[in-house]
């Protein structure tokens, strides 16, 4: 699994005159000599560092990061790795996006780390990346800002937390947190059960253990091939996790001393088959946004029409919460994802290289399935098609996006009433409100949740259902919006509707009592309101003030993009030459 003896793409080595370190460090004027001065003042010996590879060790780990609590140490093993493949290894702390404590929401700060990242590595005398993250945005934001710099690059993930124990029962973080929360509600359990829960939940470093946004992105990078094989499953806290970012570190000296260069890895097909993988695994909606956005920074262009494509061409072979029954760790001993991918291999490129090996197809060869209730036979699916559906309609112009397996099947065909709460806030006071007389069959409708209204799109899509019901045994109801959803979520959810309510999108006009009909088949959403009556609606809608009167915030949403298209920052996303900088 983390061998490193087979080459990728590139024969011959480069010469140590040639590294991008040595118009730093190399050549006879002031600046190089300044520059090795202030490495003697770091503790440097000249052999430590002169004609070796500098290797730029990014680390997302923070005390307030529960996810990277251990990557402080997995950043030891690979400057290990770094140093006994005869490289030089600097570490870089940079920006932490803890999903768990950061508000308004850490996609607000997605395209800050992958600036920082950008910047970071462009900005300093290194030839190569390892690139540590795992929660949820760390991974988009560091592979982003990694291809638009594209020196050779490694990801180490943070791997998955061991699974949570509540009594007799295994619970996955996230979607237990969800279902349990809910059944206090309802007043199923009390406040000693939830406290028993709370210790029990997330028992160690590592991000969520169910196939939700973190998995789902790890997975991602894994497929690209920007990991060793099998790094995305290793449970945080497992030995082998250790091994893997030890040989990540000799891994990253090989690519550089051969130029191998992220570009060289990041294809068009390499995002097409990611786009199958996160669709076989049943993986997050969150995927989708992110994707878009780190296919862009690489020059390619993907679409929402890509994802429902592929998604009609793939089954959901991942027996995985929140839409299956398992979760990491078993996944993991399972056969991990090159025994998932061996499955899918009819819709993989498989010539195409990996940063371990010249084409996938090699890196695949032989990967085992152990488990087949967990990575299920073709023959024998959790779902005929890919987990996540697109959806079109005069409610969602430019799209929007449904988990569907994760919902109850009577939902994924339904017309009911909206209930429309203009934010947040609003629907938190209000939601069990008996005044609004809700029922199973209405549609729950929030706006102001996106990228410009959340700000930043927080994970509000999966709205609460109302005590009321839940106490009658309601679990699932159609919700529409705006926003994200956790990838531990589960429901009738859609997603993501683009343009967004904040900017005049059509939810900005739906009201209390127009019927909305969701057909996940036929791909549809649509408000049924005529075209007339939508149009007086518009002419009376103003737009709301801005969020933000300076700062970072005002950068973002003057920047920020719609979902449908990443929401990535529109000067970020545009293709264009950047100069490397003048060491001399």
């Amino acid at each position: 699994m983390t061998d490193t003896s087979t080459r990728g793409p590139g024969t011959g080595r480069i010469a140590p005159e040639e590294l991008r370190s040595h118009r730093w460090f190399g050549t006879d004027g002031l600046r190089s000599f300044s520059h090795r001065a202030r490495t003697r003042q770091l503790g440097y010996l000249p052999e430590e560092h002169l004609g070796k590879p500098v290797i730029a060790v990014l680390n997302t780990w923070s005390d307030i990061n529960p996810c990277h609590t251990h990557l402080r140490d997995r950043a030891q093993a690979v400057k290990r790795g770094v140093w006994q493949a005869g490289g030089f290894p600097l570490e870089f702390p940079v920006s932490t996006l803890s999903e768990t404590f950061q508000k308004p929401t850490p996609m607000l700060y997605r395209n800050l780390l992958a600036m920082e990242t950008e910047e970071l590595l462009r900005s300093y005398p290194v030839d190569g990346a390892v690139l540590l993250g795992g929660c949820d945005k760390s991974t988009p934001a560091l592979l982003m800002g990694a291809a638009s710099v594209n020196l050779p690059t490694v990801f180490v993930p943070a791997g998955p937390m061991l699974p949570g124990h509540w009594r007799n029962e295994v619970l996955g973080s996230g979607t237990d947190m969800w279902k349990y929360w809910d059944e206090r509600r309802a007043g199923t359990i009390g406040d000693c059960e939830m406290a028993e829960l709370e210790n029990g939940l997330a028992r160690s470093p590592g991000h969520c253990m169910t196939m939700g946004t973190a998995s789902t992105l790890t997975a991602a990078a894994e497929v690209l091939g920007v990991t060793l094989p099998g790094a995305s499953s290793i449970p945080a806290v497992d030995s082998g996790h250790e091994r893997m970012a030890a040989a990540s570190g000799l891994r990253i000296v090989d690519l550089v001393m051969r130029q191998v260069t992220l570009s060289q890895i990041l294809t068009p097909e390499a995002y097409e088959d990611a786009v199958a993988t996160v669709l076989a695994l049943g993986g997050s909606t969150n995927a989708v946004i992110h994707l878009i956005a780190m296919a862009g920074r690489s020059g390619v262009k993907l679409t929402l029409d890509d994802f429902d494509r592929i998604a009609r061409t793939v089954p959901v072979l991942a027996d995985l919460r929140p839409g299956g029954r398992y979760l990491m760790e078993d996944f993991h001993f399972a056969g991990g994802l090159p025994g998932f991918l061996g499955r899918l291999t009819d819709v993989l490129h498989l010539d195409r290289p990996t940063v371990a090996h010249t084409t996938l197809r090699e890196q695949l060869d032989g990967a085992p399935v152990h488990n087949s209730d967990v990575i299920r036979e073709r023959s024998d699916p959790l779902a005929g098609e890919g987990g996540v559906a697109v959806l079109r309609g005069n409610l969602c112009p430019d799209g929007a996006v449904i988990k569907h397996i994760a919902a109850e099947p009577r939902l994924l065909r339904h017309t009911g009433p909206a209930v429309v709460f203009d934010d947040y806030r609003e629907l938190q006071r209000t939601i069990n409100d008996p005044a609004l007389a809700l029922t199973p069959d209405h549609v729950l409708v929030l706006r102001n949740a996106g990228p410009q209204g959340g700000p930043g799109m927080p994970e509000y899509g999966m709205l609460p259902i109302p005590d009321y019901l839940l106490k009658q045994g309601v679990r699932d109801m159609v919700r529409i919006s705006d926003a994200r959803m956790s990838g531990t979520s589960y429901g009738a959810c859609v997603l993501h509707i683009a343009p967004e309510s904040f900017v005049g999108g059509p939810l900005a006009l739906v009201h209390t009592g127009d019927l909305i009909t969701l057909d996940v088949e036929a791909r549809l959403l649509r408000l049924d309101v005529d075209d007339e009556e939508l149009e007086r609606r518009r002419a009376a809608w103003s737009p709301p003030p801005a969020r933000y009167g300076r700062g970072y915030g005002a950068l973002y949403q003057d920047q920020i993009t719609q979902a449908d298209t990443g929401c990535d920052f529109a000067f970020l996303a545009r293709q264009g030459e950047v100069p490397d900088p003048y060491a001399g």
